[in-house]
C-alpha cells in the first residue's frame, strides 16, 4: 500500500469514528421513567423472595428447637448412664475385694464332701451360686453401661454436628431474608413521593379487581359459623391488628404470616404447625367454598404465606414487611388453597363476628 492510499485509509477512519461517536449528552440521558405496573410487579417479586427466605429461616429454627431438645435428652441420658456405670464399677470393686478376701477358702466341692450336715452344706452351695450369678450378673451391667455410654457419646457427638449445621443454615436464611429486604428499602427509596402514592392507588386497585373476581367465581358459598377453638383463634388474631410484621417473629409484639396463625391456634387451645408449609401439608384440606372463620388460606404455589379466614370473604394476616397485621380480602395474593387447624370442631349454633375497631382494614 502506497503513503498516499495509507494516509487517506487513516483519515477516513477518524472521520468516521467522529461521525459515528455519540455526543456526550446523549451518553448521560436518564433512563425513561418505568411505568407503576412495572414498579408494582418487581416490588410483589422482591417481597415475594423475602417471604420464601423467611419461610426458610422458620424452617430452619423449627428443626434447630427440635435438635436442641434432641442434644439436651441425648446429654441427660448419658449423664445416668454414666451414673450407672459408676455405681456398676463401684459393684465391680467390691465383688474384687470379696474375691481376694475369701481366695483361701475351702471350695464348695470339697466343703460338701467334708461336711457333716450334707443338707446344710446344699442349702450354703445354692446361696454360694446365687452370689456368683450376681456377680456374673454385676460384671454384665458394667460391660453394658460402657457399650451405652460410647453409643449415647456417638450419637450426642452427630446430635451436636447436627445442631451447628443447622445453626449456620438459619444464619444463612436470616441473611437472606435481610438482604431481600434491603432491595426493597433500595427501591422504596429511589422513588418519589408521586411515585408511591400513585404505586399504592394501582396496588389497591389491583386487590379490589381481584377480590371481585375471585368473589364472581362462586368459590364463596355462603357464611359458616366457625367451632369453638376458631372463634377463639380469630379473636386472637383480631386483637393483633396494627401489630408490625417482623420476619421470624411469633409474637406478642409482632409477626410473620404463620407466625400469627400458629399463635392464634396455639392460644385458642389447638396448636399446629409453625410454617407455612408444615400447616399447608399436615392441616386437612377443604374446599374453598366450606371456608368458616378461623380456618387458614394459603397463597403461591410454593406455600409462602397465609392469612386467618374472617368471614365474608375477608382474611386477618400478616400481610408483609413494612406493613401492620391487618383485615384485607381474601384475593390480596394468589390463592393456593385453604386448610381447617379443626376439621372435628362442630360449628357454633350462635356466632357473633367480632367487633373490628381497626381503623387501617384494607378493602
Amino acid at each position: 500500500m502506497s503513503g498516499r492510499l495509507l494516509r487517506l485509509v487513516c483519515t477516513a477512519a477518524v472521520a468516521a469514528q467522529a461521525v459515528l461517536a455519540p455526543a456526550p449528552a446523549a451518553a448521560t440521558a436518564p433512563p425513561p421513567p418505568r411505568s407503576v405496573a412495572d414498579l408494582l410487579t418487581d416490588l410483589q417479586r422482591l417481597y415475594r423472595q423475602a417471604e420464601q427466605a423467611t419461610e426458610t429461616y422458620d424452617t430452619a429454627e423449627v428443626k434447630l428447637r427440635t435438635q436442641r431438645a434432641e442434644v439436651d435428652r441425648l446429654e441427660d441420658e448419658l449423664a445416668r448412664a454414666r451414673l450407672s456405670l459408676h455405681d456398676s464399677e463401684g459393684a465391680v470393686g467390691r465383688l474384687a475385694r470379696q474375691q481376694y478376701q475369701g481366695s483361701t477358702e475351702i471350695s464348695p466341692y470339697l466343703r460338701l464332701l467334708l461336711a457333716r450336715d450334707p443338707q446344710h452344706a446344699l442349702d450354703e452351695g445354692h446361696v454360694i451360686g446365687q452370689l456368683a450369678r450376681e456377680r456374673v450378673r454385676t460384671v454384665g451391667r458394667l460391660t453394658s453401661s460402657e457399650q451405652r455410654i460410647d453409643r449415647l457419646a456417638h450419637r450426642s457427638r452427630e446430635a451436636l454436628d447436627a445442631q451447628l449445621t443447622l445453626a449456620e443454615q438459619k444464619k444463612k436464611a436470616r441473611d437472606d431474608v435481610r438482604g431481600k429486604l434491603a432491595e426493597v428499602e433500595k427501591l422504596l427509596a429511589s422513588l418519589t413521593a408521586e411515585q408511591l402514592a400513585a404505586l399504592a392507588e394501582f396496588e389497591r386497585d389491583g386487590i379490589a379487581d381481584a377480590q371481585r373476581k375471585f368473589v364472581a367465581s362462586g368459590a364463596l358459598s355462603g357464611e359458616r359459623a366457625p367451632s369453638p377453638e376458631g372463634d377463639r383463634a380469630v379473636r386472637y388474631a383480631v386483637g393483633q391488628l396494627g401489630k408490625p410484621y417482623q420476619p421470624g417473629a411469633q409474637g406478642p409484639a409482632s409477626y410473620d404470616s404463620p407466625g400469627l396463625t400458629s399463635s392464634a391456634w396455639q392460644r385458642a387451645g389447638a396448636p399446629i404447625p409453625r410454617t407455612t408449609r408444615q400447616q399447608w401439608t399436615e392441616l386437612q384440606h377443604i374446599p374453598l367454598g366450606e371456608l368458616r372463620p378461623g380456618d387458614l388460606v394459603v397463597y403461591f404455589p410454593e406455600a409462602t404465606h397465609v392469612a386467618l379466614y374472617l368471614g365474608d370473604g375477608m382474611v386477618v394476616q400478616a400481610l408483609r414487611p413494612g406493613d401492620r397485621i391487618m383485615i384485607s380480602p381474601i384475593a390480596t395474593y394468589p390463592v393456593l388453597g385453604a386448610v381447617r387447624p379443626d376439621p372435628k370442631g362442630s360449628a357454633l349454633t350462635h356466632y357473633t363476628p367480632p367487633e373490628v375497631t381497626y381503623p387501617g382494614a384494607r378493602g
